[in-house]
């Protein structure tokens, strides 16, 4: 999504009423006045890192923002447009070898984007362990449509959302790595299994599913390995897709729901009718280690919209879809934490917010 031209148009819609929660939960705003805040990640011992599109990440630990920044890398970064950091992961073995990867837009040798990996000292990072994992082709002048979600599956490979480009005819090219989900190994070399191994040339051999416009944020689930990515639609409307090996999900030849058997069609997905603007972002299934939430909560998958300031969850058993809160303008991303807390993070504000079961 391009940030200004949707922030822009935001200000147009009727004002959203205070933000709300169902009977039961409790919102507390635990951070505030962040930059431009796109991505967080929750550490197993409960620290929330929360990236900022110019460069940084803050940490916020035990509902307490820290004053000072745990990387900051603001001269490497170009954050024009939806340029910027835009995605953060944490390695599985991060309490012992503490590993942090961070998906950011480089200045060099051109612009493109990039996936690093960082060495985490207390709330700070390691001078000069930089390791550079995976390098993306350059980038042309159009400066939206980045994706830029990080996550580590079940395998133990580290999952890639990259956008088009603005180029729609990338997203079914094997010849770059845009409009595609992309896996490799933690150490940035590519995993032999890997759909387009023999077919694709040199580092487009981690494509592992293709056919995406804009996938801001997905998710992996704790436990199967289940991915739903966000897809972010154009005109028509915005996906929810079942993560596949191999899946071609048809941008830009059918949006939303389609018969082509070539393509895979989206679990869920809603259409834009007479808004002005729609963005689905945020993308969190709720499986925490300690269940917090009542019972029919758990296996949901949360989303919700930047625009419309909503969030709804996905149940996956019955694939309806339900509301669960409004009222977050302008949000960016949910994640869960170890304790069954659901983050809400917004740009607007800058604020994270801690959804909390009361009941």
């Amino acid at each position: 999504m391009n940030w200004k031209i949707y922030a822009a148009l935001v200000i147009l819609l009727p004002a959203l009423a205070s933000a709300a929660v169902p009977a039961g939960f409790k919102a507390t705003v635990i951070a505030q006045n962040m930059v431009n805040p796109t991505a967080m990640a929750v550490s197993p011992d409960g620290r929330v890192f929360i990236g900022e599109q110019a460069g940084r990440i803050r940490v916020v630990d035990n509902n307490h923002m820290l004053g000072a920044s745990l990387l900051n890398i603001k001269s490497k970064v170009d954050s024009t447009g939806e340029r910027g950091l835009l995605g953060i992961a944490l390695d599985p073995n991060f309490l012992v070898n503490q590993w942090i990867y961070v998906y950011y837009t480089s200045k060099a040798p051109f612009l493109h984007n990039r996936v690093s990996r960082f060495k985490v000292q207390g709330n700070g990072i390691v001078q000069g362990s930089e390791v550079v994992i995976l390098d993306i082709q350059q980038l042309n002048s159009y400066n939206n449509h980045n994706g830029g979600a990080i996550h580590f599956g079940t395998d133990g490979k580290l999952y890639v959302a990259v956008g088009d480009n603005a180029v729609p005819s990338n997203a079914q090219s094997l010849a770059n790595l845009k409009g595609k989900i992309l896996r490799i190994n933690k150490d940035g070399s590519i995993p032999t299994d890997n759909p387009f191994f023999k077919t694709a040339k040199g580092v487009n051999r981690a494509i592992w599913a293709l056919g995406l416009r804009n996938p801001f944020t997905f998710a992996i689930q704790r436990g199967t390995g289940r991915m739903f990515i966000n897809d972010v639609g154009k005109d028509i409307a915005e996906e929810i897709n079942r993560g596949m090996k191999g899946a071609n999900y048809g941008w830009p030849a059918i949006e939303g729901w389609g018969n082509n058997p070539k393509y895979r069609n989206p679990i869920a997905a809603y259409n834009h009718g007479n808004a002005p603007c729609a963005a689905i972002v945020g993308s969190a299934f709720y499986n925490p280690i300690s269940e917090q939430f009542p019972a029919y909560f758990v296996g949901d998958y949360f989303f919700g919209d930047f625009c419309g300031g909503w969030i709804r969850r996905f149940d996956t058993t019955t694939r309806e879809i339900k509301p669960f809160a409004s009222g977050y303008k302008t949000l960016v991303d949910l994640q869960v934490d170890p304790d069954g807390t659901l983050y809400i993070l917004q740009k607007e504000g800058g604020k994270l917010t801690a959804v909390r079961w009361n009941g």
